[in-house]
């Protein structure tokens, strides 16, 4: 009977058994890769870095933030003056549903700064983008109309802060993302000051 060398057999053991965890990694990691987002997953919802300093009174810019359209309009005085004045006809005038907005925008004009607004361009009625209609008093809007934005699908209005009138189809304003100042002239959507 031939005698048994254990030594070479525990060195085959182990490397047997290291080739086996080391194939098990191998094998298992595009598996635990796949788990973390990809870049474009991240980038979707990343904040978006947003320069207003071309912008001017009365001009409206469109940023896609998470997929969606992000308005920002530089209200001028006129604009900011007319705010008031349609309380009466508005669903939601003083913005008491917080869902729609951060805390810090639950003001009069719904914003951090009144000349800038920052609002989801999505018309919460049935996710249509409605159009900006800056113009006072068009035929189509009526006498009473100081401005705002109008969705063609089915007709909901709202003011130059978002708000909705009183009587149409979209239930709530429009909502306004998380957001704040980085500079004079420059904007992060997406995040709150107090998360950075």
């Amino acid at each position: 009977m031939d005698e048994i060398d254990h030594g070479r057999r525990r060195m085959l053991l182990a490397a047997t058994a290291a080739m086996g965890g080391v194939g098990a990694v191998y094998v298992a990691t595009p598996f635990v890769l796949s788990m973390d987002p990809s870049e474009k997953a991240k980038a979707a919802g990343a904040p978006i870095d947003v320069d207003i300093s071309k912008l001017e009174p009365g001009q409206v810019m469109t940023v896609e933030w998470r997929g969606k359209p992000v308005w920002v309009l530089r209200r001028n005085e006129q604009m900011l003056k007319t705010l008031p004045e349609l309380d009466k006809f508005l669903r939601d005038p003083n913005s008491d549903e917080l869902a729609q907005q951060p805390v810090y925008t639950k003001n009069p004009q719904r914003s951090i700064n009144p000349e800038y607004m920052v609002m989801i361009g999505i018309c919460t009625h049935l996710g249509c983008s409605p159009t900006y209609r800056p113009e006072f008093a068009p035929p189509d809007l009526g006498p009473e109309w100081k401005g705002g934005f109008f969705c063609p699908c089915h007709g909901s209005t709202y003011d130059l802060a978002g708000r909705v009138y009183a009587g149409m189809p979209a239930p709530s304003n429009l909502v306004i993302p998380p957001h704040h100042y980085v500079s004079a002239t420059r904007l992060l959507v997406g995040v709150d000051s107090e998360v950075i």
